[in-house]
């Protein structure tokens, strides 16, 4: 009879999306109640699990990297995540620094994986395949299958959605969490294989986001933030288009949370009723997170997309006629196959008129399993090169010139981190990470910073611009973060 050693730790790392982030605090909680020292700190560690990214060729390779630079600490290195998904025994074979490469469908008992690769026993990788199989090809049939979905899990499934245990363990203390609303995506980009590995769509149930809520609210998070591959598409397969509409203001209504944040909009399902939510509900940021890639019609189609300059401009328009200041990103492909100059200044004037407050830019690259990658008309790599330098610089200069727009306005600034007289937080329009931040400053009338912390919601004025940054001075306290127990 084997004995399970005392004091085994675990450092998770992750790579990639705020997806992948949410997954990863699943992974703790299983392996907490498992009997893991669970962290982030892999000098320390006796199994590093690395949550890999595997969307884009770039991120492939951040998190072989990272795989490497964990086999260095002497410690057991076990991969998981996206890339392990969609690659499998491929990658094992080609990275036999990993101790273990490990799929969704070992997540459920990943506490008991880790024994085994502690214990030096050998996992076999799993062999890849399109998780669209999985479920039903009927939306509202696919929460009776019993799949494996990444924060997505049941503790009990027999109790009251809003009664369950919530399956997280936070792994660090921020004023900011993520809230998954759906995993998988139906829609078929050409240019995308994400469906494949993670899956088609489907919804968490709203009393179990709900619930999930509350328990971040309680552990100090001020502004939650909803992610998923398509948050315009979540309630559908619950026989409800419309239910993130309604879920909004119950979100913004929990005690303690002052900002919820919706991402990953797709501009096709972006209905009216959703952007008017948005843009009116107290409580809810006017954001809005529209993944438009391109703008011109033709390149648009064989992306196996929709819209067009002007469908995507009267989109903004209708947001902004709700909310005149209310903030905009999107990410963009160039160098599509078949993609002309002449599609690529039909993107350059729809970027000029948008007024955007963040771009992404990201050079075509072929990606496995793609229709995009079998696609005639490949650009050549120099033009790729051109056309991305081009729209990156315009794309800098856009921001730049709509952040310098909002000198003078208020803004509200939920506080991210306080380093002595250093105070750096977001406004409405600045999501996590992606959108820049603002820097709060004393002013000519010497504003009080030594009272600001983590998770204050203040309102400020706008004094200057540093690129898409903003710098501003508090005026006042709109909501104070709760002062924890000693």
């Amino acid at each position: 009879m084997s004995v399970t050693p005392p004091n085994r730790r675990v450092a998770l790392l992750t790579l990639g999306c705020a997806r992948n982030e949410v997954d990863s605090e699943e992974l703790a909680a299983r392996l907490d109640a498992g009997g893991w020292e669970v962290g982030t700190d892999a000098e320390s560690a006796d199994v590093v699990l690395v949550n890999t990214c595997g969307f884009v060729e770039k991120a492939k390779q951040d998190s072989i990297d990272t795989l490497l630079a964990a086999a260095d600490t002497g410690a057991k290195v076990v991969a998981a995540g996206c890339m392990a998904e969609r690659y499998g025994k491929e990658l094992a074979e080609s990275l036999p620094e990993a101790n273990a490469v490990l799929g969704f469908d070992d997540y459920t008992d990943i506490a008991t994986r880790l024994d085994k690769v502690l214990a030096g026993e050998s996992l076999d990788a799993h062999t890849p395949r399109d998780r669209r199989e999985l479920l039903p090809i009927t939306p509202v049939q696919r929460h009776t299958a019993k799949v494996v979905v990444p924060g997505h899990a049941t503790v009990d499934e027999h109790t009251p959605a809003h009664l369950r245990k919530v399956l997280r363990r936070r792994l660090d203390n921020g004023p900011v969490a993520s809230l998954k609303l759906a995993s998988g995506c139906d829609r078929r980009c050409a240019f995308c294989a994400i469906p494949a590995f993670r899956g088609s769509f489907v919804s968490r149930d709203p009393q179990e986001l709900l619930a999930e809520a509350e328990w971040l609210a309680k552990s100090g998070v001020r502004e939650l933030v909803l992610v998923s591959e398509n948050s315009t598409s979540y309630g559908k397969d619950l026989g409800d288009p419309r239910l993130l509409e309604k879920l909004l203001p119950q979100l913004a209504g929990i005690d303690g949370i002052v900002r919820v944040r919706a991402s990953y909009l797709q501009p096709a399902e972006t209905r009216p009723g959703l952007v008017e939510a948005i843009a009116t509900t107290p409580g809810v940021a006017a954001y809005y997170d529209l993944s438009f890639q391109h703008s011109s019609e033709p390149v648009l189609r064989r992306m196996r997309r929709f819209g067009s300059t002007e469908r995507f401009l009267e989109l903004l328009d209708s947001a902004r006629k709700l909310a005149p200041w209310a903030g905009a990103r999107s990410n963009f492909i160039v160098g599509f196959p078949g993609e002309t100059k002449q599609d690529v200044d039909e993107l350059v004037r729809f970027l000029t008129e948008a007024r955007l407050d963040a771009i992404g830019v990201f050079d075509y690259s072929d990606e496995d399993g793609t229709e995009a990658a079998g696609l005639t008309g490949k650009v050549s790599e120099g033009a790729i090169k051109r056309r991305y330098d081009r729209v990156v610089a315009l794309a800098e200069e856009l921001c730049a010139q709509r952040a310098e727009d909002r000198i003078g306005n208020t803004v509200e600034v939920l506080i991210d981190t306080v380093d002595g007289d250093e105070v750096e937080g977001r406004a409405e329009h600045q999501a996590p990470e992606v959108d820049g931040s603002t820097t709060l400053v004393a002013g000519d009338q010497g504003a009080d910073l030594t009272v600001l912390r983590p998770g204050d919601l203040v309102r400020a004025t706008v004094i200057g611009t540093e690129g898409v940054d903003l710098i501003a001075v508090p005026v006042e306290m709109i909501s104070a973060a709760p002062v924890p127990a000693a």
